[in-house]
């Protein structure tokens, strides 16, 4: 008899077994419809399109800041996976031009690298580094690979833009300037050619920006510097809200 109520007692499921047991009803979200997407897609990650501008230091060669972003490029690929970086170099003889298009992780890094960078060393190439927009799950890429072009000859303009316009019609032309540099590179650039050298200014003079237009945009304000990006960017989405608080606050007894 004892045997027989021995087995019954075994035989029993403890309730939070059964309560891990059951069918649970399989729930999603955007971010995972998004996921699948791009998976579909034959894409590992989200890709995103970021515009940079920002002025170059004096006495600084063209030609270290364009390693400076290849063995970036290299050493961020080797230790975090992500999408490969494609996009645009133009190098003013004061000012840059830079669009990168790559996975928001790897975009996270360049910003990253950049501040500690500017930070720790005295005169670094690069200053006035200022995000212009960025466009984020961008469908397809404008650029296939990473172009580099150093514009050597100065375009002259007969009048200065910046004076008679306002920022937002500022931004706007460049925007719409850059789209169509984007395109002319696409349309023209082979796969696996080094891109357009440093005779852009002879090719398309027309799509090129004026340089006073990129110095007007490192001087505003209203931009962001890495420095403010990275921070939003790490600040927690778990605010407290004024409604959430409960007056008297709770105490302990």
């Amino acid at each position: 008899m004892s045997f027989l109520i021995h087995n019954r007692k075994t035989s029993k499921r403890p309730l939070h077994l059964e309560s891990l047991l059951m069918p649970k009803v399989p729930r999603t979200n955007y971010l995972h419809l998004q996921e699948e997407k791009q998976r579909l897609q034959l894409k590992k990650f989200l890709l995103h399109r970021m515009f940079l501008v920002g002025q170059i230091q004096a006495n600084t060669e063209k030609k270290n800041i364009s390693e400076y972003y290849e063995k970036l490029f290299q050493m961020i690929l080797k230790r975090h996976l992500g999408e490969a970086v494609t996009g645009l170099l133009l190098m003013y003889p004061m000012s840059i031009l830079h669009i990168l298009e790559t996975s928001s992780g790897t975009l996270y890094r360049i910003l990253l690298d950049y501040v500690a960078r500017r930070d720790n060393e005295r005169d670094f190439m690069i200053e006035k580094l200022k995000i212009i927009v960025v466009s984020h799950n961008i469908p397809t890429r404008l650029f296939m690979q990473w172009h580099v072009s150093v514009i050597k000859v100065p375009v002259m303009y007969l009048d200065d833009v910046t004076q008679s316009q306002s920022l937002a019609e500022i931004t706007t032309d460049f925007l719409s300037q850059t789209h169509k540099l984007a395109l002319h590179l696409f349309k023209s650039v082979k796969v696996g050619t080094k891109g357009p050298g440093d005779n852009l200014h002879q090719v398309a003079p027309d799509l090129l920006l004026p340089e006073q237009i990129i110095k007007c945009l490192c001087n505003a304000e209203e931009f962001m510097d890495p420095s403010t990006f990275l921070s939003m960017y790490n600040r927690p989405i778990d605010v407290t809200l004024d409604s959430e608080v409960v007056w008297p606050a709770p105490s302990r007894f």
